[in-house]
């Protein structure tokens, strides 16, 4: 079964799953995009009719310092769950189920680099363990994960210290796509970026009353990342553009009719249904939707989701350049009916010229792209806005957001018109061979192109 197989075909039967393009022409000027022809291709997510705004991110997202703590330790088979906040990551053994909880709770279970290193480690044990046959991931506190530590990248922005924890999480999200056995989050609160890059590619994805999701990374002067230009390139329509480029959120009936998760649970039973799945002994995916299934409730989209505005949606965030699709939204706005449009407008001019271009150039070319292809292409945007190769956006938008909060980020430039497309075509080059994110190209070496056996790696050693 080929990566992300399980998960596409469930977004496939979607309601909202229509024919879209497949073919876009190659392109070596990032901020033009000919219009798409049609082919199918699978819906990832909705979209909530509200923005998530500078405000929201400074409220709901505040990182506190890097973690230094944290070991590694597997649980004996009976033994009690411990919650020592000196670990970040717990990981505990029941049979035949596994179970890795996020234990960074005071920092909405924030990514670190000892997050991502401890996640790995414990991925790859269990995989090649014949006794696992279950992996559940869950967060502790009110948040699934906020996505990775915006604090720890600004600490490490004149050194280049964040290159290790930036190569590890894409390295990772490549297996937790593809990963051997069977997969559950328990999605009960906040799950952001990276946090949603260990929900979004699993089998199955659990979402309760509390969930909210959203992707607002061009809001700081980021791109979509962690596999979200190949995720949101896969969503209904240009669902994904609209996603990527408002950082829109989304509620946990919007995801199950779009297909970005499986099942609706009550926040109250999802205690017990964690238990019954630790108790069922089997990776057997039908028997996992059993059990599920017996405390999920059906639900469908409320009346103002945007699933019900998609035809907008499509107009507007297929044109070719940003710009164009602001003057697209902003001619939409002015018809009756659609006053929900403001506020994303009004989001959309506030994050960084730069960032949006380069988040939409990478969303379009996610569409012709596999995942490999779509993680080895971030890698390279990340560590090129990290060491600030065009501009320093992404540290001028952390400091507005999470450090001084003053919420005035000042980007350079300050305008869509500013920005030149050869600096835009800049981070997207090609790195050499050996400096290029190491994706394992089939199964005989799949949990080779580790951190410490790269050029990165050994020069750091």
């Amino acid at each position: 079964m080929p990566p992300s197989a399980t998960r596409d075909s469930r977004l496939a039967s979607s309601p909202f799953h229509t024919t879209y393009p497949s073919s876009l022409h190659h392109h070596t000027t990032h901020t033009k995009h000919p219009q798409h022809t049609p082919s199918t291709r699978p819906p990832f997510t909705s979209i909530a009719n509200k923005f998530f705004s500078a405000s929201h991110l400074v409220s709901q997202h505040q990182y506190a310092r890097r973690s230094l703590g944290g070991n590694l330790k597997l649980q004996s088979t009976m033994a009690q769950q411990q919650t020592n906040p000196e670990e970040v990551v717990l990981g505990q053994e029941t049979g035949d189920a596994r179970v890795i909880t996020l234990n960074r709770p005071r920092q909405l279970n924030g990514i670190s680099d000892r997050v991502v290193y401890l996640l790995a480690q414990f991925l790859e044990k269990w995989e090649k363990d014949e006794n696992a046959k279950l992996v559940i991931f869950k967060g502790a506190g009110r948040a699934f994960s906020a996505g990775g530590d915006l604090k720890m990248f600004y600490e490490g922005k004149s050194n280049d210290s964040c290159l290790e924890v930036v190569y590890r999480m894409y390295w990772l999200c490549y297996h937790i796509h593809t990963y051997k056995k069977t997969t559950i989050a328990l999605v009960n609160g906040l799950v952001m970026g990276g946090g949603a890059a260990m929900v979004a590619p699993l089998k199955f994805a659990v979402v309760t009353e509390k969930t909210i999701f959203a992707t607002p990374e061009a809001s700081v002067g980021l791109h979509t990342d962690c596999s979200f230009s190949y995720i949101h390139s896969r969503l209904p329509g240009y669902l994904g553009e609209y996603l990527a480029l408002t950082g829109a959120r989304l509620n946990a009936k919007e995801m199950i009719s779009a297909g970005l998760a499986t099942h609706f649970v009550s926040s109250e039973k999802l205690e017990e249904l964690e238990k019954r799945l630790l108790d069922l002994d089997t990776g057997d995916e039908s028997a996992v939707r059993a059990v599920i299934e017996e405390f999920s409730t059906d639900v469908q989209p409320d009346e103002d989701s945007i699933l019900n505005k998609l035809s907008i949606i499509n107009k507007c965030f297929s044109a070719e350049t940003v710009e164009d699709i602001i003057k697209a939204f902003e001619s939409e706005a002015s018809i009756d009916g659609n006053q929900w449009i403001a506020p994303v407008l009004k989001g959309l001019r506030r994050s960084s010229p730069t960032a949006l271009k380069i988040t939409l150039s990478s969303i379009r070319e996610g569409r012709k792209q596999s995942l490999p292809e779509c993680l080895t292409k971030e890698f390279r945007l990340t560590m090129n806005i990290l060491r600030s190769v065009v501009n320093g956006d992404v540290y001028e938008g952390i400091r507005a957001l999470s450090i001084d909060k003053d919420n005035a980020p000042k980007w350079n430039p300050t305008t869509l018109e500013e920005v030149k497309n050869e600096d835009i075509d800049r981070v997207f080059q090609p790195f050499s061979s050996e400096q290029e994110l190491q994706v394992p190209s089939d199964d005989s070496n799949r949990w080779s192109g580790k951190y410490e056996n790269t050029v990165y790696g050994r020069a750091s050693s």
